[in-house]
């Protein structure tokens, strides 16, 4: 389901029934409504549902309205959601005290059902474009994955998760075997529909919980959450495989007649005296030994070889 299609969430904090139930009839038609009738409630709902608008009433006892948009903006996952207050009150000074507190709107009781629905459209369309904007920034504009930016904080959430489950992590380097040679022969339009189709195939062949990236030109890399050495080349031969079934054709590759990609893998199990960048040395030297043996082709780092680097030894 795209974000133009999905139903948007509004959750409404009121405590008198017949003001919910005005607004469920206004709005329930065209959005998902979820209903709170106190402050600690709208709290612990906003956290479950993460409604993209909140019409927040400030008259409630026990805590109101300031109080739960205070809290709110305090809250990491949900400061960024947008608060319209609904109030009897109409005194500048109220109107100032909930903007401040980070509300973009009032609404005032008594409702009048169009202006409700304007106000709320409104924002909620200037919502939709923020986080369509906010997508964007997180996508490569090409092949429409996620970009390195994406990538480097992915890893450090992933490594973090490992470190405290002890659990293993692997990493998969990507690279497009002679793509200079491709784009000299196809034209740069028949690269960018090489990236795409590329991109495209990795994404299919990485499990749901694997993350792939662009990490900068014809590369692209792939995080395997717990997977072990053995997953991991399982995975990254299923990706050779499928982007050599493409049948791409590559007329300046002495490799292949079509499209092929070389791959380096590595898997730790991170630890306080390792760092995340270790992980993506380690897969990209492996990427350049494939490469240098050939292309089109799949080496993995063996745990041996990097107890050998600690002790200030080379394998042969």
């Amino acid at each position: 389901m795209t974000e133009q299609q999905r139903k948007q969430i509004i959750m409404i904090v009121d405590d008198t029934p017949i003001n919910l139930q005005i607004l469920i009839e206004v709005l329930g038609d065209e959005y998902e409504i979820v209903v709170a009738t106190n402050g600690k409630d709208a709290l612990v709902m906003a956290e479950i549902n993460h409604p993209d608008l909140i019409l927040l009433d400030i008259q409630m006892p026990d805590m109101d309205g300031y109080q739960v948009c205070r809290a709110l903006k305090s809250m990491p996952r949900l400061n960024d959601v947008s608060v319209i207050f609904l109030t009897a009150m109409s005194q500048q000074e109220d109107e100032v005290a909930g903007l401040k507190l980070g509300a973009v709107d009032y609404i005032t009781k008594p409702f009048h059902p169009d202006i409700v629905r304007l106000r709320v459209h409104n924002h909620l369309e200037l919502k939709r474009y923020r986080d369509e904007r906010a997508l964007l920034a997180l996508l490569d504009g090409l092949t429409g994955i996620p970009n390195r930016r994406v990538f480097d904080e992915q890893l450090i959430r992933e490594w973090s998760r490992a470190l405290r489950t002890q659990a293993k992590l692997s990493l998969i380097m990507i690279d497009i075997d002679l793509f200079k040679g491709y784009n000299d022969t196809h034209g740069h339009r028949g690269g960018d529909g090489c990236l795409k189709q590329v991109a495209a195939t990795l994404l299919a062949s990485q499990r749901a919980s694997d993350f792939a990236a662009r990490y900068g030109g014809e590369e692209f890399v792939c995080i395997l959450h717990e997977a072990d050495e053995a997953g991991a080349l399982i995975t990254a031969e299923r990706m050779r495989a499928k982007v050599e079934s493409l049948h791409l054709p590559h007329g300046a590759s002495p490799v292949s007649p079509f499209v092929t990609i070389s791959l380096g893998v590595a898997t730790v199990t991170p630890s306080e005296d390792l760092v995340p960048d270790y992980l993506v040395e380690t897969a990209d030297q492996m990427l350049y030994r494939a490469k240098d043996k050939g292309r089109n082709r799949i080496e993995q780092w063996r745990a041996v070889e990097g107890a050998a680097r600690r002790e200030g030894r080379q394998d042969s």
